[in-house]
């Protein structure tokens, strides 16, 4: 009851978010109705829904994380890649989704890698990968240092063919994350890049109905001034953050630009969509590991980065 699957053309329409935020101060009482004190980045950077959006085309894309696509693009699971294999890197399904066989793969964060290294260093792209080409939303996060700080993230939720989507993702979520300046070559060591593919999403009549560290979540609401907003969470930030449903709603709505003070019955005009994930997280060293391993099954025709350990 309450809940609806999102499917075709009504996901197409939902816009794309980033995937952190760095560490918001949340009240001492989520339930108070101040809510989040302050719309900055969080702290360890982890979060989604930034109200400044990049527009490609028609796909909005937001700093955040999360999205929708076609319900029949989320069935198509191709056989296993070949190319790089995923030794030693277990991919992540959100709890609950049922058995069945995974898409995401380490060799899509090697590709990744790949075309931001050729970026960086004036290569030419790397070719086609050999990993499914099948229509997903997807978001694509880097996160730097022993700590793993944020770094950028951008994605879509409009499902898109995965090769043009993780070339364009990669880059975009890189260079272009209002929050970040340009990633450099220097930081390349020191990198870990993690690839979500978005499924399942549910439409749901109340902002209480989902689970924390099992779904996503992106909210529509009306801010102050009467204007259409929308934050999303991936499935992983609530559950890292240590927060309660309330103080994720809150933070996802102060990250879309809600300034008034948050009161229940704010929130129960709120749209929420929920959703699963498909995640895939990669350092710099594995990366280089595959690489040494199968250095010309992807294409790449350029010599072999240099690898550096953390100083």
């Amino acid at each position: 009851m309450g809940r609806k699957r999102c499917v075709g053309a009504d996901c197409s329409k939902m816009a794309a978010g980033c995937c952190g935020v760095k560490k918001q101060k949340l009240s001492g009482s989520p339930g108070a109705g101040s809510g989040v004190a302050g719309t900055g980045h969080c702290g360890s950077e982890l979060g989604i829904g930034s109200s400044s959006s990049v527009v490609a085309g028609n796909v909005t894309r937001m700093n955040g994380l999360g999205g929708p696509g076609s319900s029949s693009s989320t069935n198509a699971l191709s056989p296993t890649p070949g190319g790089y294999t995923s030794t030693g890197l277990s991919p992540t399904l959100s709890p609950g989704s049922g058995a069945r066989k995974m898409v995401v793969s380490a060799e899509m964060c090697c590709f990744c890698f790949d075309v931001l290294y050729c970026h960086l260093y004036g290569y030419q792209p790397p070719r086609t990968p050999r990993f499914t080409n099948d229509p997903y939303p997807l978001f694509v996060t880097w996160k730097i240092g022993r700590d793993k700080r944020l770094r950028g993230c951008i994605g879509t939720f409009s499902a898109m063919n995965l090769h043009s989507g993780l070339r364009e993702y990669t880059l975009t979520s890189a260079l272009k994350d209002s929050r970040f300046p340009p990633m450099t070559r220097d930081e390349l060591p020191r990198l870990f890049c993690s690839v979500s593919l978005l499924t399942n999403f549910e439409d749901v009549g109340d902002y209480l109905d989902w689970e924390v560290g099992v779904h996503g979540i992106r909210i529509e609401f009306f801010n102050e001034k009467g204007s259409k907003r929308t934050a999303t969470y991936l499935p992983e930030v609530a559950k890292e953050q240590g927060w309660d449903h309330i103080q994720t709603i809150d933070s996802l709505l102060r990250k879309g630009g809600y300034k008034a003070p948050i009161t229940n019955d704010f929130r129960k005009t709120i749209k929420l969509t929920r959703y699963r994930s498909e995640k895939m997280t990669m350092s710099y060293a594995e990366y280089i590991a595959h690489r040494q391993h199968h250095h010309y099954q992807n294409g790449i025709g350029h010599p072999l980065p240099p690898y550096n350990h953390y100083s």
